[in-house]
């Protein structure tokens, strides 16, 4: 390869770590954002790991939430927890 192609290849290789970097900047102020809300939830008596579970839950595909559910509902039975 040429010295030009090289500077061109450094080039786009810096313009996607920096597009990374920046990215990941972004991902951590939103992370951040998302424990402020979790904390304020938590302080106006709401139970974070609940609320962790809810969102997890709605991420989810109705169909695969009912099966999960129905197979937690049968182990617990199984185990006389229910």
């Amino acid at each position: 390869m040429t010295d030009q192609a090289y500077t061109v290849a450094a080039d786009e290789l810096r313009s996607f770590v920096e597009r990374i970097e920046h990215l990941e900047s972004e991902k951590k102020d939103i992370s951040e954002q998302i424990k402020e809300v979790y904390a304020e939830a938590k302080g106006r008596g709401y139970d974070a790991p609940a609320l962790r579970s809810i969102v997890a839950l709605r991420k989810r595909d109705k169909d695969d939430v009912a099966e999960a559910e129905a197979i937690l509902d049968l182990y617990k039975q199984s185990l006389g927890m229910a």
